[in-house]
């Protein structure tokens, strides 16, 4: 049985060949062209439906930071690539060849605006499956144009606020709620480990709502740090230290870093270097570091705690598997894990059409972002049936709230303005389903429910809606 989200069956327009390069859709055009032409008057078929050869490609834009310092997402423009050659190969969206045009963000302001306008000088009817932090210098000359934001990664707040987006997941925000939720039955008191600048100051609050809202009585303590260090030992030493007023067994940490989580989690491992994060019991019911020794007596036992995006499988097993710091952490996500047999069509378009490409890794969070990004795009564009296609018909056909199935792998998703489920605070957010994971004997996989856990999935809108503290989190 095929599992996945499938391609939707469409009658597709006549071409000489799926998806032809234009020097042979050239060379069709001729006496050849004219023959067939003449046939099909003379049989009263009239002429080819949708405009025939002269009919534009369907462009849009995928971008994302690709060669810095801080996070990278290399997965989700090669993701983006290979989807183009995939559809292209069956005929196209609705008998119309896919262009895609990829941009590096640089992961900063210049760049990324750089990149909202090559997507309007190249009349783009969507940028889709995107990363960027860059909220403001990204936005501006897309709304201008028109263009609908579809898919991006939820790095920021603007993407659940702004009406030109229409995001697939929940968002950090939604990550940072839910491990609240999946760390609550194990901690008294956890340290948030998260980014400088404004794109987390509004997450120790989400953490702390989700702990309490799963019945936790845990205390947050946010630490923000830069993202573009090699070294935490002075972070790492200071969450040890906030950590000390709850019992040994009842302490966690939370790191959400991005591409930086691994160089904080090595410097939290120097800092105890037997204990502090992999496996032991916690005599608590979850899974922490064992009690280690360091040169200032026994270093405390914590669990370890972070999202996906921040702790993939690449790098659970490049830290060492099962022996590694990462074996019992507590990771949250948006879909289900990579080995669930609703990702089977996109491992095989990786595998057939992405020629060996190492930026793609199945299990990337980003790199699932793009296929479901693309996934909603071609159900759009198939909804508009015979109609043009721009930015226009693309963004109304959003706006109308045309329903989109992406095989389980979230729930139908739709962003018309009748949308019941729009969560108060984020109202561009269609999507608020969570998953808890594990890293269980070396692999990332579905959390194991307990009396006192949340389960394998969960839904963050309640966390989400709650008002803040106001405290921010620091003490």
């Amino acid at each position: 049985m095929t599992t996945g989200p499938l391609p939707i069956r469409t009658r597709l327009r006549p071409r000489p060949a799926p998806a032809p390069r234009r020097g042979v859709r050239a060379a069709f055009r001729g006496p050849l062209a004219g023959a067939l032409c003449g046939l099909l008057l003379a049989s009263g078929c009239g002429v080819l439906p949708g405009g025939g050869d002269d009919e534009p490609p369907v462009t849009v834009m995928t971008w994302a930071p690709l060669h810095t310092t801080g996070t990278n997402a290399p997965g989700m423009t090669a993701m983006a690539r290979a989807y183009e050659r995939w559809v292209n190969s069956g005929g196209g969206i609705g008998g119309r060849e896919l262009r895609v045009l990829v941009c590096d963000e640089g992961n900063e302001s210049v760049a990324a605006a750089e990149c909202a306008r090559r997507a309007v000088r190249e009349k783009a009817v969507a940028v889709v499956g995107s990363y960027s932090e860059q909220d403001a210098a990204i936005f501006s000359p897309i709304s201008l144009a028109g263009i609908p934001y579809l898919g991006g990664y939820g790095i920021t707040h603007e993407e659940f606020v702004n009406p030109d987006s229409y995001p697939v997941n929940g968002g950090l925000p939604a990550l940072i709620a839910a491990q609240g939720a999946q760390l609550a039955p194990d901690c008294d008191r956890v340290a948030l480990v998260r980014p400088e600048g404004v794109t987390g100051d509004t997450w120790p609050d989400l953490l702390r709502a989700g702990l309490r809202g799963a019945g936790g009585k845990g205390e947050v303590v946010d630490l923000p740090v830069p993202v573009a260090s090699s070294d935490y030992t002075p972070q790492a030493g200071q969450v040890l230290d906030r950590l000390t007023p709850a019992p040994a067994a009842r302490r966690c940490v939370s790191v959400a870093l991005g591409d930086s989580t691994a160089a904080f989690v090595d410097s939290f491992r120097r800092v105890a270097p037997s204990g502090g994060t992999g496996t032991g019991d916690t005599g608590a019911g979850g899974t922490g570091a064992g009690a280690g020794s360091t040169g200032a007596g026994a270093a405390p036992a914590v669990r370890v705690g972070s999202v996906l995006g921040s702790v993939s499988q690449r790098l659970v097993d490049r830290s060492g598997g099962v022996s590694g710091p990462y074996e019992g952490a507590a990771v949250t996500g948006w879909y289900p894990p990579a080995s669930d047999p609703r990702w089977a069509t996109m491992k095989k378009v990786i595998t057939r059409h992405a020629f060996g490409d190492n930026a793609i890794d199945p299990a990337d969070a980003g790199v699932q972002t793009t296929w479901i990004a693309y996934t909603a795009l071609r159900r759009i564009v198939e909804s508009l049936g015979e109609g043009p296609v721009t930015a226009r018909t693309v963004r109304d056909a959003l706006d109308k709230g045309t329903k989109v199935s992406t095989g389980g792998l979230t729930p139908t998703l739709s962003w018309g303005d009748d949308y019941a489920r729009s969560v108060i605070g984020y109202p561009r957010t269609a999507n608020t389903r969570v998953t808890h994971l594990e890293v269980r004997d070396g692999q990332l996989v579905a959390a194991q429910g307990t009396g006192d856990g949340p389960g394998a999935t969960g839904d963050a809108r309640e966390a989400l809606e709650s008002e803040p503290t106001g405290s921010g989190g620091r003490e």
